[in-house]
């Protein structure tokens, strides 16, 4: 195993936003862990890496992964994109005005 292989296998998880197809015959969340359990090995590991399940205007859930899980949820059918998750700081434009 190359030390990048290690590096990436022992990386702390981190939220990744996970968009997929809808589902059919199942509800949201229910397919969305029982995606994320077919990586992590159990539906207890899904639901403690799971942060959000999305069922309005997407399909799809945030989960806490590590890279070597994000690369296996994203061969999973039916998963669309796996993104890292972001979050923004607004910056007051308040400086320049008088």
């Amino acid at each position: 195993m190359s030390a990048q292989s290690v590096d990436s296998a022992s990386a702390s998880p981190a939220v990744h936003i996970v968009y997929m197809e809808k589902p059919r015959d199942e509800e949201p969340e229910a397919y969305h862990l029982r995606t994320l359990a077919s990586v992590l090995g159990s539906e207890e590991a899904a639901r403690e890496a799971l942060v959000y399940s999305y069922k309005n205007a997407a399909s799809g859930f945030s989960a806490k992964l590590t890279p070597n899980q994000v690369a296996e949820v994203s061969k999973q059918e039916g998963v669309l994109q796996v993104v890292p998750s972001r979050t923004y700081q607004l910056h007051s434009g308040s400086a320049g005005l008088h």
